[in-house]
């Protein structure tokens, strides 16, 4: 195993290789009605379901879309946040033999159009607050079917009663759909009785258990094609990584949203297969998530920089009790080593970062949870059963150890290819490695750093700048709550560093002082030349901030100043 030398590190409780059953991914359902049907599976605002319910509402959901003509093979989109019927509908649609195809509820119309056009999803699943824009578009689209649920659906009285008035107050409008003809009402579908049909074959390698959208920061979204076996795979990974875990008993907070790969796979799957307990939040808002791990009691949180970030920096974190927060692996962005070190002083529990990719399903590394030291600025070692490269950007070969090149990766988590784009499938695969678009480097003991995207790397007066490098200095400064770094143009340098700062409440700092500070830690080429103070910063749903809108925002503002000059 010369050729994996993180191997030497993993503590005893870790395997290299895995056993793998061929079965398909709704399988971790039945197993778990079957073992725990009384436990609760899910937590949602005070409503409880057991695994028996959501296994049984899942078979019901499975009948029904086969009633309505879902064929094996059959996209159906999801559009809802985390909610029992994300869940209950998730499985339902693999128990038919159809493929998931998460879409995120934030989408307007021509987000959504373009998305049901490339996938070909003939079935939605949506909020009745989003039903106009599924409606308004089903016509250009391959959509045949539109089932409509609400968050009151699965809410405990009263809540049920008072959420309606609630929603009415926040979005100014009531939908209200009839369950006749192409529409189609959940809680009317949930009425049915628990069918006897067997679940649908499927071949695991083949078949698709998900076309997962990637986040589209640059050009149009592209489906990733993900089959049983990868998802399976990944989360017996995430099983063997929390090896302390104990099977039917954590309560995993889930406010990742399930239309991320990461929230799909590290709260959903994963607590389905493991008898866990999931506390799902639709949205984040700090306060709600202060007072639910109060109330709860989740032992793993799963979670992004900007979900830690937003808890710490609560004016009254000190007031709610989180001690209960055992384990958290942190993804999608990288996570500043303050943000680390404060929440584990807060928590009393561990966080570290992962690294990972949606066409991975989307775990590739992270750092140890327990026995073993974890390296700080590290996404940590590859999982069991996966192998991971640098390869030299000069030569395309593998790198030697602390050179920067790209970062590759194989492993049974890794996708079958892009939807409908082969050439897009050829260009990221080398000789069955897949190019992550990650630049990083390697340590002598197999830990691995990632120091930037690929496409992110600024080059200013023939110096390569990582904007990793310069944001962790940055976040490190006691005024700063947000910062990321990107490369703008510049008449002499080609390129010069740009900050964008989000400040604490309350705080203040000037440019000048900036300056000072980042002169301490930073080579003068590496230092940022101008710096941008915002409220906010333009993210994705999961937390992770938009470089590229910021970087496109900027040439936009270039581009009209020439114009108008």
């Amino acid at each position: 195993m010369s050729n994996k030398p993180w191997t030497k590190v993993y503590p005893k409780h870790i395997p290299e290789t895995l056993e793998y059953e061929e079965k398909p991914l709704y399988s971790l359902l039945n197993e778990s009605a079957e073992e725990f049907p009384d436990k609760i599976s899910i937590s949602f605002m005070g409503k409880k379901l057991t695994f028996k319910e959501v296994h049984q509402s899942a078979q019901k959901f499975a009948s029904y879309l086969k009633k309505i003509g879902l064929q094996k093979g059959d996209r159906v989109a999801i559009m809802l946040p985390n909610t029992p019927q994300a869940v209950i509908s998730y499985f339902g649609i693999l128990l038919a033999g159809g493929t998931v195809v998460q879409t995120n509820p934030q989408y307007m119309e021509r987000e959504l159009e373009y998305q049901m056009k490339d996938s070909g999803a003939t079935i939605i699943v949506t909020l009745d607050l989003l039903f106009p824009r599924a409606a308004s578009i089903a016509g250009r689209t391959d959509l045949k079917h539109i089932i409509v649920t609400a968050i009151k659906d699965y809410l405990p009285f009263p809540k049920n009663i008072a959420y309606p008035f609630i929603q009415k107050k926040e979005h100014g409008i009531v939908v209200k759909v009839e369950h006749a003809g192409s529409h189609h009402l959940f809680k009317e579908i949930m009425k049915m009785e628990v069918p006897s049909e067997r679940p649908a074959a499927i071949d695991i390698d083949e078949d698709l258990a998900l076309i997962q959208y990637t986040g589209g920061t640059t050009g149009f979204p592209k489906g990733v094609m993900l089959t049983h076996r990868n998802l399976l795979a990944n989360a017996k990974m995430c099983s063997a990584w929390l090896y302390k875990c104990r099977r039917g008993e954590e309560s995993v907070l889930g406010i990742l949203p399930f239309f991320h790969v990461y929230g799909m796979t590290t709260v959903m799957i994963l607590s389905i297969m493991e008898g866990y307990r999931m506390i799902l939040l639709p949205k984040f808002n700090t306060e709600m998530a202060l007072k639910t791990i109060q109330k709860e009691r989740p032992t793993m949180f799963p979670g992004a920089p900007t979900i830690y970030i937003g808890l710490l920096n609560h004016p009254s974190i000190q007031k709610y009790d989180l001690s209960s927060i055992d384990s958290c692996i942190s993804g999608s962005a990288p996570l500043p080593v303050e943000v680390q070190e404060k929440f584990e002083k807060v928590t009393g529990g561990k966080l570290v970062e992962g690294y990972g990719l949606s066409e991975t399903s989307p775990v590739t590394h992270a750092n140890f949870l327990w026995d073993q030291p974890r390296v700080k600025g590290s996404i940590g070692v590859p999982w069991p059963d996966t192998e991971a490269v640098i390869l030299s950007l000069e030569t395309g070969e593998p790198a030697e150890n602390m050179e920067i090149g790209e970062i590759a990766v194989k492993g049974p988590q890794v996708m079958k290819g892009y939807w409908n784009r082969p050439e897009d499938t050829e260009a990221v695969f080398k000789n069955g490695w897949l190019l992550t678009g990650d630049l990083g480097y390697m340590d002598d003991q197999g830990f691995f750093y990632v120091a930037d995207r690929k496409k992110d790397m600024i080059i200013a007066g023939g110096f390569n700048i990582y904007p990793r490098e310069v944001e962790e200095v940055l976040y490190e400064h006691e005024s700063i709550q947000e910062a990321v770094v990107a490369g703008v143009p510049h008449p002499y340098r080609g390129e010069t560093v740009k900050a964008y700062i989000v400040l604490k409440e309350g705080a203040s700092v000037t440019e000048e002082e900036l300056n000072a500070f980042t002169r301490k830690h930073l080579a003068a080429y590496k230092i940022p030349r101008i710096y941008e103070f915002r409220k906010e910063l333009p993210k994705t749903a999961v937390g992770k901030i938009l470089r590229r809108e910021l970087v496109d925002e900027e040439n936009r503002k270039i581009a009209q100043e020439k114009k108008d000059a």
